[in-house]
């Protein structure tokens, strides 16, 4: 009875290997280079939060819900105003120093406008990425 080895050679052992290593090579600097996507992404999913939560304000408001928020100032691109609408994040006014805070600008005025009308604020991500306009209704 003649018995054969089982296994792969090492030819073939050391063609996988080669095929990996082209595969890294290419693969790595694509995920390298994602960090600036990524809070580009964050900075579009917080001013999207942002814009739901203030229409979902809005119609709170007009159905007469005492716990709505009234947004009718001169500048509602402000942190202390637009704070409760989203969570998991940190909206403040200055340069935001983690992947978790994001800065909230603009000169939005909602007093100049109708009672469901809406004005852009900007959100800024963490190191530099990419802006993100954030709809916000106006609700008196």
């Amino acid at each position: 009875m003649n018995k054969q080895a089982q296994g792969f050679t090492l030819i073939e052992l050391v063609v996988v290997i080669v095929i990996l290593g082209i595969l890294a090579a290419v693969a790595i600097p694509k995920f390298v280079d994602l960090s600036g996507n990524a809070r580009s992404a964050a900075a579009a999913g917080v001013a999207g939060a942002i814009a739901s939560g203030t229409a979902i304000n809005y119609g709170a408001k007009s159905a007469g819900n005492a716990g709505a928020t009234t947004l009718n100032v001169a500048n509602v691109c402000t942190s202390a105003l637009l704070s409760p609408f989203v969570t998991g994040v940190t909206l403040q006014a200055g340069v935001p120093a983690n992947d978790q805070q994001f800065q909230i600008a603009g000169a939005g005025d909602c007093t100049l406008v109708a009672n469901n009308s809406s004005v852009t604020c900007t959100v800024q991500p963490n190191a530099g990425a990419t802006l993100a306009n954030a709809t916000v209704v106006c609700a008196r």
